[in-house]
Parts: structure tokens; C-alpha cells; sequence
């Protein structure tokens, strides 16, 4: 019995697709038989899946879950959260020896999918290919006694373990912040509710119940538009910042007193100088994307900047080759090994956004008003054909040689200059090219982006409309 994905589903770092016309609950019984096969052959017997808000996660939690059973995986249903809750039911439970979480992230309302862990580990890239393969060669088999299925509220033992970086803080000072949060309507309401409740302080919250059709904004805290409502809440409250969060709870969005925003690498510079107190020359990474001033911050801090390709899972498994406490992408992905499993939890991450505050003994406004002014635009995203995005890149960077040109060719190619730096690299998931440039002038930004529109002419294309997410 052989079963075929449509073929724009099985991606780099996840499963995605469109309810009803990509992807179904057929489509997670297959995942189930193909992945359980994966981890018995590896020697694991039991897994533990979640699910975020949208409409059509239950149905697909229980296909899958049919699919884990009939392969002989038992299975730890941990319920609706956010999925660091599933991550850290994996890390944390030792019968548990990978996990499912079924989740369309920030994507529109009328998509869904799968981000998997396997004994510990990222599961993406050759591994999510091997599944469709698996699939259409029916390369599965039912096993002579099927696995078992059992709910566990894990809800609450998460949430404080959360709490965990607080501890032994000054409790009158993290008494006298006041914050302000926004779930977004996304599966990190529940969590973020306890979570407050446990929290010292004065806390507004918005948008915390679950609504799977996004009626207020859509949960996508990069955009700078989904964060008006927050932005609002502090103003009027005169709160000291306020905090965000994606559909599914694995990337962070943040404003300081003043309404800016700060971003994933602006972030990422807090968090260094709190970690490296603790871990001075430790390794710090982040993605091609982020600030040279990011990574000229953690060299004065003392620590060792690391500069990886994009990709949550690209980023863990460089964490554990590394063994860096600390790394983050601007997309607002932030991973801490640091007191903490690895993984990318947005609700942790605000938790330790809290601590380092405190740490360091300045405003979360004062440490986003310190760091250097300079002229960026937000990541452009436009179409390009399939064929072309990747030979694209390869052109790019072949004139950019010949030329003499500073380039590092980690992810695409990100290229320095006396006003600065442009990145142009192709998506790992989508059928477009990213480019994003920084200078210390609006001039300097201009020059970049004239020499991102000359090497595309040179291949043919222009920077023209924008691609969505």
C-alpha cells in the first residue's frame, strides 16, 4: 500500500501544505507509518505529538497517531500548545524518543502541517525526502502488536519550567515591571495565560484565545504591521515593553517603552551579553541575515560570533556541533542551550528577555536604545522560478569573485562594503530569492541596493513585487 505526497509539501525544515488540496488526513497517516518506522529502526518506541489552534489540527492529530500506532510507536498525545511544549516533552520525558508537532505556524488560516524532533535531533532536509520515499514505496509494516496511545497534561509542568530563569532574581524589581503580551490568537494562549498568572509583575494581555481563523491579525510578529496592537497596549499603559508571538509559539516578536521594534538580531544582542557573563568566549551564533553589529557586539563582549546558514534546523545542528549556549535568527527563531534544551521557544525566550533585563540592571528600553542606529530594509522576498533560484545565486557569486569582491558564501552570498552589507540567497522553501541590505546611511542603503539590482539584471531578473510568506 503505497502513498504519494503532493509534491509541494514535503519541504526543507517541515511538512506544509493546504487543507483540502495539498494535504489531509491521508497525507498524516502516512507520516505517522513512515516516521514510526524511522524511529523503531532506530531503536525508539514511543513518541509524543501536539498540535497548535487551526481549525484542522484535531483531524490530522488522529491520523497521525492511527498511522504511529499501526507501526508499533506508542504515543504521548500532549494535547493543543504551542510547539516548544511538544519540544519539551520530547527532551523531558524519557520514554519519549521523538516528536510530532502538527502546526501551520504563521502561515494563513487554511494551512497546516508537521515539525518533527528525532531522538533529540532536528528532523528536516534528506530525512523529510525520505519519507515521501518511504510513502510511494509503501515501505512500511503494520506491527504484530500496535502501539498505545495515552493523553498526558504537560501544560503546566512546562509553563514552570519556564519560570526557572527567574528564580533567585530580586523579586521586588520584577515586581514593578509591567508587560504587555500578544498570543495572536495562536496556540500559545493557554500557555501564555498560566504563564502570566505565575509571573510577578503587572501583565496585559491580548488576543490569548485560541481562534484558528486569526480574527484580530495574523500571528506573524516579523511583520511589523501584526505588532500595531501591541504597540498600542504599551502606549496607552505605559507599559515597559511588550512581547509577541507566532501561530505556534517558536518565534518571538518584542517593542521596548517607546513603541520600536526590536528585532531577532537586536534581540539576539541581549541575550549575549547576559549569556556570556556566565559563558565568557563561548560561541555564539546567528544567521546570515542578522547585523554586522550583532556580531561586532559579541566580539567586544568577548564571545566567538558564528555566522550559519538560515533555517531552525540548520541553526540546532550547528548548536550541537558547536556546543554554542546561545544562537538566533532575525526571523525571531532564538535557541538556548544555555540553562535550557536547544530548542526554539519564543514563551522561554521572553522569560529570559525578562532575566536578562534584570542581569544586566537596565530597561529592555535602555538596551534597545544603545544599540547602534543604522539603515536596514526588512527581508524582500520575490519570486523566482524554481529552476533559476539556486543558479541564480551561483551566478551571483561567480561575477562577485572574479570582481574581488568581500563575499561570504555560507548561505547565498552576503557581500561587505565600505557603506555596509547586501545578502541575496535562495529559499530553502519557497520559489523565491531573499535579499536584505544595511548601511550606517540612507545613501550607503541605496548604493546596496543598486548593486543587488545590478547583479540580478545581470542574470536576467529585477527586484520586482514582493512574494508573501
Amino acid at each position: 500500500m503505497s502513498h504519494h505526497f503532493h509534491p509541494t509539501v514535503l519541504r526543507e525544515y517541515d511538512i506544509r501544505g493546504i487543507i483540502g488540496e495539498t494535504l489531509g488526513a491521508e497525507d498524516a497517516r502516512a507520516i505517522g507509518r513512515c516516521f514510526g518506522t524511522m524511529l523503531a529502526a532506530d531503536g525508539g518506541s514511543c513518541a509524543a505529538v501536539g498540535y497548535d489552534g487551526r481549525l484542522s489540527s484535531p483531524v490530522l492529530e488522529a491520523a497521525l497517531v492511527e498511522g504511529l500506532n499501526e507501526v508499533g510507536i506508542s504515543v504521548v498525545r500532549v494535547g493543543m500548545g504551542p510547539t516548544p511544549m511538544l519540544y519539551y516533552a520530547e527532551a523531558s520525558m524519557p520514554e519519549v524518543h521523538g516528536g510530532i508537532q502538527i502546526t501551520g505556524s504563521h502561515n494563513p488560516a487554511n494551512y497546516n502541517g508537521f515539525k518533527m524532533v528525532f531522538q533529540g535531533r532536528p528532523f528536516f532536509g534528506g530525512q523529510i525526502q525520505q519519507l515521501g520515499t518511504m510513502a510511494a514505496a509503501g515501505a512500511w509494516v503494520a506491527a504484530d502488536k500496535p502501539g498505545t496511545s495515552r493523553h498526558h497534561e504537560i501544560l503546566e509542568e512546562y509553563v514552570a519550567r519556564l519560570l526557572a530563569p527567574l528564580e533567585g532574581l530580586d523579586q521586588q524589581a520584577l515586581g514593578r515591571l509591567r508587560i504587555g503580551w500578544d498570543a495572536g490568537n495562536g496556540a500559545t494562549g493557554p500557555a501564555l495565560e498560566a504563564l502570566a498568572a505565575r509571573l510577578p509583575g503587572e501583565h496585559h494581555l491580548l488576543f490569548t484565545e485560541v481562534d484558528g481563523h486569526f480574527p484580530n491579525h495574523h500571528p506573524d510578529p516579523t511583520e511589523e504591521k501584526n505588532l500595531a496592537d501591541l504597540r498600542d497596549l504599551v502606549a496607552a499603559k505605559k507599559l515597559d515593553f511588550g512581547i509577541a508571538f507566532d501561530g505556534d509559539g517558536d518565534r518571538i516578536g518584542a517593542i521596548d517603552g517607546q513603541g520600536r521594534v526590536i528585532w531577532g538580531d537586536q534581540l539576539l544582542m541581549i541575550y549575549a551579553e547576559d549569556v556570556l557573563r556566565e559563558a565568557p568566549g563561548a560561541t555564539i551564533i546567528a544567521d546570515v541575515k542578522a547585523s554586522r553589529a550583532l556580531f561586532e557586539r559579541v566580539s567586544v563582549l568577548g564571545g566567538q560570533p558564528l555566522m550559519w546558514k538560515t533555517g531552525h534546523s540548520l541553526i540546532k545542528s550547528k548548536m550541537k556541533e558547536t556546543g554554542a549556549p546561545l544562537a538566533g535568527e532575525m526571523s525571531g527563531h532564538v535557541f538556548f542551550a544555555h540553562q535550557y534544551y536547544g530548542f526554539d521557544d519564543a514563551l522561554y525566550a521572553a522569560v529570559r528577555l525578562i532575566a536578562a533585563s534584570l542581569n544586566l540592571g537596565r530597561s529592555v528600553t535602555e538596551l534597545r536604545g544603545a544599540m547602534p542606529a543604522l539603515m536596514n530594509t526588512p527581508e524582500l522576498r520575490f519570486q523566482v522560478d524554481e529552476s533559476r533560484k539556486f543558479a541564480v545565486v551561483d551566478e551571483v557569486k561567480a561575477r562577485l569573485a572574479a570582481a574581488g569582491a568581500e563575499v561570504d558564501g555560507i548561505d547565498g552570498v552576503r557581500v561587505s562594503t565600505a557603506d555596509g552589507w547586501w545578502l541575496l540567497r535562495a529559499s530553502n522553501t519557497q520559489d523565491v530569492l531573499v535579499a536584505r541590505a544595511e548601511s550606517t546611511s540612507e545613501a550607503g542603503l541605496e548604493r546596496l541596493l543598486a548593486e543587488i539590482d545590478a547583479q540580478l539584471a545581470a542574470s536576467g531578473l529585477q527586484r520586482g513585487p514582493q512574494a508573501g510568506h
